[in-house]
């Protein structure tokens, strides 16, 4: 028994690694978490002031706000969201896994 489940365990490890580090799974992964930050990056939060500053200043941060949602977060947000796609698809493994694992105990009990 404790052997099958070493074996269950040793084959979610190794098909976690292969999914994270297959350049066929990498494509899907990138076009998956490309989709995911164009909607974060469109949904980013724009400054409203309370009192109205002078013309300058407001256009100061307004540049700044602008430099940073197009130049600074998208790599950052990109690869933030590729790091939860790959998380979620080895959530799904281990939920898999935890399955065949209580196959296993039901059928050594019976």
């Amino acid at each position: 028994m404790r052997q099958k489940l070493r074996n269950i365990l040793h084959q979610y490890k190794i098909d976690a690694f292969k999914f994270s580090h297959d350049h066929e799974n990498l494509d899907e992964i990138a076009a998956e978490a490309l989709t995911y930050s164009d909607d974060a990056l469109n949904n980013a939060y724009n400054y409203h002031f309370h009192k109205l500053p002078d013309a300058s200043r407001a256009e100061i941060i307004n540049m700044i706000q602008n430099y940073t949602v197009e130049a600074l977060l998208p790599p950052v947000v990109e690869k933030i969201m590729q790091r939860i796609v790959i998380l979620e698809r080895q959530q799904d493994r281990m939920l898999k896994m935890v399955e065949s694992i209580i196959e296993e105990l039901d059928s050594d009990e019976a």
